[in-house]
């Protein structure tokens, strides 16, 4: 039995003047669950929106403050960023990655969507033959969305059919026209929380190379994938990284899920040095500097989407990844719960009729973490996206992330303990109700 009906589901979708319900953005979603559960009381479960799900790092806040009290809030900030920032970004790179890269290097942006913006205006500004960017999908729609506002063309493949060394023939066949400036992916995975392996970085890194490819690797899920223990600074493991096979690369760092920063919207762009001092001409003759990648994506580039990131913001994030960097914050610890949550979601869902859509990397079954993806027998992914909504489930369908698989994506970060039995009474619903079809 269905928890809200046909027709208030149909008023929901048309006040909150959503188009299609099978296809909604995160945020029409959003609008969508919020109404039925303003409207009724009954409470949604909650899988659309990846907002952290835990309280902000303390140390962060207090190291704000700190910063506010010296006096400078009165200073426009740095557009390269602060020292401290910059030395404690190229320290915790070293410390978990295992990569060099320099303090001048590191740039801080307005949250990750900052820095992926004026990355894609730098790699396809900076090579005439190069105007496209290439997503490995399922990947995060926003991304999309900032290119189609800066009118740059994309090229997409769904990586499911294509791990291992099938990748290799694949990216061939993606770069073989030589117009892709850029590749960018999300490791681990946004929305199925796959992990591309050891060895299809290399083959990302070794094409990035061949084709004068720059390859955006986006970590906002740094070091979550807990089927490894990442948590200790300057020992192996490390987190993987294309950045061991390529210099061509830009990495993103993003305080958002690891520190459950999101609302200070801080991350860092750290360029590989190389790239950085690579000197580009049509980047010269756009912005009449130097054409050197670096300066001209800092002074001339981000600068004009952000004016600097918040001083107090770059002083707490600093300090967050300093003490990371000293075993005093063990934030691979700290974000553990959302694999918790996992697990018992997967488990509830499995047990009703779902299966999980992207089930295994190259060698492995997928950790549990941030986020999942789920399917069910003989329901599209658009059919799933708005039955859920029946019975008090939000979530996204995954076709608009670029896969084409039916399904959606699940996130735990809103899962709290007294949802558990509410969201197994009512899947149990959901089964009876579609196993009889």
């Amino acid at each position: 039995m269905k928890i809200f009906s046909e027709e208030m589901v149909a008023e929901a979708v048309r006040v909150s003047n959503v188009a299609d319900l099978s296809h909604a953005t995160i945020g029409e979603m959003l609008l969508v669950a919020q109404y039925l559960e303003q409207k009724t009381g009954v409470p949604f479960v909650r899988m659309d929106q990846g907002s952290p799900g835990l309280p902000a790092n303390r140390y962060g806040i207090e190291a704000e403050k700190r910063a506010l009290d010296s006096g400078i809030g009165s200073q426009y900030p740095a557009a390269a960023g602060v020292r401290e920032l910059k030395e404690a970004a190229s320290e915790f790179v070293k410390a978990f990655i295992d990569i060099d890269i320099s303090p001048r290097a590191c740039i801080p942006t307005v949250g990750s969507v900052a820095g992926s913006f004026g990355s894609f205006i730098a790699c396809c500004q900076r090579d005439p033959r190069k105007d496209k960017v290439l997503f490995i999908d399922p990947g995060f729609p926003i991304q999309k969305s900032q290119l189609r506002v800066l009118g740059i063309q994309w090229k997409e493949f769904d990586i499911y059919e294509y791990r291992g060394e099938k990748l290799r023939a694949k990216l061939e066949e993606m770069l073989a026209d030589g117009d892709v400036a850029a590749l960018i992916y999300s490791n681990p995975n946004n929305p199925a929380w796959i992990s591309l392996e050891e060895s299809e970085l290399r083959i990302i890194g070794e094409l990035a190379t061949k084709h004068d490819v720059i390859v955006l690797e986006d970590l906002a899920y740094f070091a979550m994938d807990n089927r490894r223990d990442l948590s200790h600074p300057y020992k192996a493991p490390f987190v993987r990284t294309v950045a061991r096979y390529t210099d061509n690369y830009i990495l993103m760092l993003s305080s958002s899920k690891i520190f459950s920063y999101a609302g200070q919207r801080m991350a860092l762009v750290c360029i590989s040095d190389k790239l950085f001092d690579r000197q580009f001409p049509a980047l010269a003759a756009r912005y009449h500097d130097t054409g050197v990648f670096g300066p001209t994506f800092i002074a001339s580039i981000q600068y004009m989407i952000t004016s600097g990131a918040t001083a107090t913001t770059q002083y707490g994030y600093a300090e967050m990844l300093r003490l990371s960097c000293e075993g005093k914050i063990d934030f691979v610890a700290d974000t553990k719960e959302y694999a918790v949550r996992a697990q018992r979601m997967k488990k509830i869902f499995c047990d009703n009729g779902f299966t999980i859509t992207y089930p295994r990397d190259v060698t492995e079954d997928i950790g549990d973490g941030f986020f999942f993806s789920l399917s069910y027998p003989g329901l599209t992914g658009s059919e799933l996206v708005t039955e859920l909504v029946h019975y008090g489930v939000s979530s996204i369908n995954l076709d608009t992330t670029g896969s084409h698989q039916q399904g959606v994506r699940a996130c735990t970060s809103r899962m709290r303990e007294e949802l558990y039995p509410v969201l197994e009474e009512r899947m149990k619903m959901f089964n009876e109700d579609h196993s009889r079809r």
